[in-house]
């Protein structure tokens, strides 16, 4: 097998908290991708279980700015390294891939995605055979085989292509009675509207309940609108001044939002009120642990709200905590039962389908906790706060460094002049788990958190307080800290 030499970037390739992500035209080019897919595709195959008989590599990608042409080129990759590429015949979510690779027993994938990231940037996701992203261990060895030039020529022959839309969605009718939660959505008189913030998930929920569920921005638009598709409350407003103009209408509307490649989910409540997964995933926990048949724990990041953790408890359920990073949640989910996993970004990844996030199950299952309730969205979020005896706001910050040298020289500086008070507030624990969080005061879900992003020159605040102007003036001052160093 001949070697392709290695041309290295400005800056060697690295794997963030999933995937590996950059500029395009600067840190992903047509070179780079045939190289990281040729290294991962490589490794997929040698780590590849003995029990498992198979040569698949699946392909996807979402509708990022040439992200099909590179997935062409990624399955060529693969082909070079005597393996058989299965390329997705249009953009699909990226639990959609990690479905297919669980059903057709694949050796794993390769999603050609930017998900949440700018409009400027793309990169690659790997997931393996059990159906989900690899761990770090894995990204290292492929980034190993990067630094010693171990990728071959792409292969010239034919690329075969699957549909792994149909079959996704057939899985998902087997979770949830789609035709059943239509039909109570209906009675109830409530209304979907989805955003699909011009990305990969457009269509899914659609054809899922039907044609009563509302549509925007479901078109490809590679520039997502000018900003990333994240679905945060200042990227969702055309999604908010609709629900809000349906209320005035007397018309009760509850708004879901997916991000560009599908595996996150945020919501708008009836009110025109930004719901994020801090919200939904306690939401999730209240009514699956409800069923004694639905085993397992229910594992959170760091970042992830107190009210996870009370819900939870309130349920019977033991909570695990992980680092940022879904590969950390699925791991657990790999080793044990599991309820459910999220993550304060958005990602939900539930025990009875695949140690992945899944933006279109999470939409069904609020849907079914509504139904279920017989309520709103608001209503059950409110409902749900009284019974746990605590009101607790969230917000978060992003503050953009100048480079990565910035970061860290910044984290250098965080690890040795940590603070003794934040806006006035004793801290009174702190936790280095992924970051550094700090307890504030004696009130229990009141922190405060500062980690640096896996893929961005970006210092992320986090932050959660009994009241929305406590919530604020700790990040204010996080912010005035951090630019004060």
């Amino acid at each position: 097998m001949s070697l392709l030499p290695l041309k290295h970037s400005a800056a060697p390739i690295r794997f963030g908290t999933d995937g590996w992500r950059g500029v395009l035209g600067v840190d992903v080019t047509a070179a780079t991708v045939v190289q990281v897919a040729s290294a991962a595709a490589q490794e997929l195959a040698a780590a590849a279980p003995a029990a498992l008989d198979s040569r698949e590599v699946l392909i996807g990608f979402d509708r990022r700015f040439l992200a099909p042409e590179l997935a062409e080129l990624a399955a060529a990759a693969v082909q070079g390294c005597n393996l058989l590429p299965l390329l997705a015949n249009e953009p699909t979510p990226t639990p959609t891939m990690s479905w297919s690779v669980r059903q057709r027993r694949a050796l794993g994938a390769l999603v050609v995605t930017a998900s949440h990231n700018p409009p400027e940037w793309l990169g690659l996701k790997i997931k393996g055979p059990f159906g989900g992203s690899v761990d770090s261990a894995f990204t290292r060895r492929v980034e190993r085989r990067l630094q010693a030039g171990s990728v071959v020529p792409p292969g010239r022959g034919p690329i075969s292509r699957f549909d792994a839309w149909t079959p996704y969605l057939a899985g998902l009718s087997q979770l949830v009675d789609c035709r059943m939660l239509a039909q109570r959505l209906k009675h109830m008189g409530l209304q979907v509207l989805v955003d699909s913030m011009h990305g990969a998930a457009a269509g899914g929920l659609r054809r899922l309940l039907g044609p009563s569920t509302g549509e925007i921005r479901h078109d490809r638009d590679p520039l997502f609108g000018g900003h990333g598709p994240e679905p945060t409350a200042a990227n969702l407003w055309d999604l908010t001044r609709r629900i809000k103009a349906a209320r005035i209408l007397e018309k009760t509307v509850v708004g879901l939002a997916f991000d560009g490649d599908g595996d996150r989910l945020a919501a708008v409540d009836e009110t025109g009120a930004f719901c994020s997964t801090q919200q939904l995933i306690p939401l999730l926990i209240d009514h699956l642990g409800r069923e004694e048949s639905r085993p397992g724990v229910v594992v959170k990041t760091v970042s992830g709200s107190d009210l996870m953790t009370i819900v939870a408890e309130d349920r019977g359920r033991r909570v695990v905590e992980t680092p940022v990073g879904f590969k950390y949640i699925a791991a657990v989910m790999r080793q044990e039962a599991v309820l459910l996993g999220g993550e304060e970004s958005g990602g939900v990844g539930f025990g009875c389908h695949l140690p992945e996030r899944d933006g279109l199950l999470a939409a069904l299952l609020v849907l079914e906790a509504l139904v279920a309730a017989e309520q709103p969205l608001a209503q059950c979020l409110a409902a749900l706060q009284q019974r746990s005896g605590l009101q607790l706001h969230y917000d978060r910050l992003d503050l953009h460094l100048g480079d990565l040298a910035a970061r860290n020289r910044l984290l250098a500086v965080l690890e040795q002049q940590l603070p003794q008070t934040v806006a006035g507030e004793p801290v009174t624990e702190v936790n280095h788990r992924d970051g550094i969080k700090l307890r504030l005061g004696r009130s229990r879900g009141h922190w405060l958190m500062l980690r640096f992003s896996g893929t961005e020159p970006l210092l992320r605040l986090y932050c959660e307080a009994p009241t929305m102007e406590q919530a604020q003036a700790s990040l204010a001052w996080a912010e005035a800290f951090v630019q004060g160093l």
